[in-house]
């Protein structure tokens, strides 16, 4: 073989660097560029020896039925419920009854094609820990969203791929005197998790204050799961509503538990005062609503040690 020719072939062989419509932003580890650099130097190793051997199996797409951080791996989609208009919430089957074996507040990285270009988004499963043959996620899709586009195509009975899991609140029963949840729109997924923990633990006698953002009573997710929660002796659940204009609208079980407006400073120092204990806070939305929440936190003398951003 000429050397021109084996140069092309090494060359065909060189991993692809990822465009950045495959990370994900979620600070995910191994993330697809340390995968990339893992993959690269392992390349660079085997041409300098003219060895292929040394490539060894290049990662990216799993044949087990198990959730991996390294590989993504296909789960099939058992039922697709739509919330609102632009909300979904997609159930996936798991082989054998098994569970997802994922920390409270832990988020999987989702895999999708559109038009020839790899996207990878980051989702928190809502479904308890305890759950068995399934997981759930909530996804919201928007109009000119890469991924939303691949995520509208889904029907029962698909295929989607997903790796995890990464990140998490490292949650212990009882180590927090209460938590105080500020969640805007599909934000509210992460904490689903923790408050199920803490309600399924009759030892755990953690106080949760949840104050949930969203634009209207008609896009609040999952009342009835919400609504049961709150039955509970420890939680409270807030609701803040950007747009609608009288709380007479609302079902009379809504309208004392409701304020309208934005979460604002004001709103928060409200909140803080009710609260049982000094609260240690969880905070789950947009890059804007994150650093707002924080201004305000610390507006209301909460430190930054005393806060997680999911």
């Amino acid at each position: 073989m000429s050397e021109e020719k084996e140069e092309e072939e090494w060359e065909a062989l060189k991993p692809q660097e990822p465009s950045p419509a495959q990370c994900c932003g979620g600070g995910c580890r191994p993330c697809v560029y340390d995968v990339y650099a893992e993959e690269l130097a392992r390349w660079e190793r085997a041409r300098a020896a003219r060895d292929k051997g040394l490539l060894g199996h290049k990662r990216g797409q799993s044949s087990s039925s198990e959730l991996s951080p390294d590989a993504f791996t296909a789960f099939s989609i058992s039922s697709v419920q739509q919330l609102t208009e632009d909300t979904y919430q997609y159930r996936f089957e798991l082989p054998a009854n098994s569970r997802l074996p994922l920390g409270l507040g832990q988020h999987i990285v989702l895999r999708g094609v559109v038009n020839g270009l790899e996207v990878q988004r980051a989702y928190t499963p809502i479904s308890p820990g305890n759950a068995e043959g399934y997981f759930e996620v909530l996804i919201k899709c928007y109009e000119a969203g890469l991924m939303s586009q691949y995520i509208k195509t889904w029907k029962e009975g698909d295929t989607a791929f997903w790796r995890g899991p990464f990140g998490g609140f490292p949650y212990r029963p009882n180590k927090h005197g209460e938590l105080l949840m500020l969640a805007s729109g599909t934000g509210l997924a992460p904490m689903l998790p923790i408050l199920q923990s803490i309600t399924d633990d009759e030892e755990d006698e953690t106080f949760v204050t949840l104050v949930g953002c969203f634009c209207t009573f008609e896009k609040i997710y999952l009342k009835p799961l919400l609504r049961d929660l709150a039955r509970y002796w420890n939680i409270r659940i807030f609701y803040v509503l950007s747009q609608e204009t009288s709380l007479e609208n609302l079902p009379w079980s809504y309208q004392e538990n409701t304020y309208l407006g934005h979460l604002n400073e004001d709103l928060i120092k409200t909140v803080i005062s009710s609260c049982r204990r000094k609260p240690f806070v969880l905070i789950c939305g947009s890059s804007a609503f994150t650093e707002d929440m924080k201004r305000y936190l610390k507006a209301a003398g909460i430190e930054e040690d005393s806060c997680f951003v999911f």
